[in-house]
C-alpha cells in the first residue's frame, strides 16, 4: 500500500518544519520531519557519523543511507502506533531531497500535493536559520558559509523535485508571510485533497 503523502518542500528555513508540526497535530495527519529523524539519531552510531560528516559541511547525506532510515523510521511509527497509514496522510518535511530519493520512494509514496514555501529572499533564510541555530542550538545552522552551502544545494539538488512530481500536484505558497498566515494557506490546500 502507497502511503497517501503531502510534500512541504522549499529552500532551508522557509518554515517546513514548523507548518509541518503545526499541520501534524490535526487529526488524520502525521508530521515526518526528515532533518529530525537524522538529528535523532545517536551520534557514535555508524549512519550517525555519516550525517555529521555531510551535514557540518552544508551538504546532503547520501541517498540509499536516507532513504533507509526513513523507512526504518516510518516501520517503527507505525508499529508504535503513532502513524497509521490506513487513516493518516503523511506529512513530510526534508525528504525526498533530490531527484533519486524521489524515484527511490515512488514505490513508496502517494504523492497528493506538493506544497513550495517559496521565500525569493535568500537574506531572509540565512536571517531565519541564525535565529534557529541560536534557539535550537543547531549546529547546521551557526555559520553563514555552511547556510550558504546548504542553499545551494538545494537550487542544485532539491528545487528540480518541484519538476519531478509535476504541476499537477504543485502548490505555491508565500513563505515571507506571518506564520499564522502561511497555515491558513496550508490547510486551504490540504483540506481539499
Amino acid at each position: 500500500m502507497k502511503l497517501q503523502t503531502v510534500l512541504l518542500f522549499g529552500a532551508p528555513g522557509c518554515g517546513k518544519g514548523t507548518q509541518g508540526k503545526a499541520l501534524g497535530t490535526l487529526p488524520g495527519y502525521f508530521h515526518c520531519s526528515c532533518g529530525e529523524v537524522f538529528r535523532s539519531l545517536r551520534l557514535d552510531s555508524p549512519l550517525g557519523r555519516v550525517f555529521v560528516q555531510y551535514s557540518s559541511q552544508g551538504q546532503l547525506v547520501p541517498d540509499e543511507p536516507t532513504v533507509q532510515l526513513w523507512r526504518e523510521f516510518i516501520e517503527n511509527t507505525e508499529r508504535a502506533s503513532r502513524y497509521d497509514p490506513r487513516q493518516d496522510r503523511l506529512l513530510l518535511d526534508g525528504i525526498p531531497r533530490n531527484v533519486r530519493q524521489a524515484e527511490l520512494l515512488a514505490d513508496t509514496l502517494d504523492v497528493r500535493a506538493v506544497v513550495h514555501l517559496h521565500c525569493p529572499d535568500p537574506a531572509r533564510l540565512v536571517e531565519r536559520l541564525q535565529r534557529r541555530a541560536l534557539r535550537e542550538n543547531r549546529l547546521d545552522d551557526a555559520h553563514v558559509d555552511v547556510i550558504r552551502d546548504r542553499l545551494d544545494t538545494y537550487e542544485k539538488e532539491t528545487r528540480p523535485v518541484l519538476e519531478f512530481y509535476g504541476p499537477t500536484v504543485r502548490h505555491t505558497v508565500d513563505a515571507i508571510q506571518k506564520p499564522e498566515a502561511v497555515l491558513r494557506d496550508l490547510l486551504g490546500i490540504v483540506m481539499r485533497l
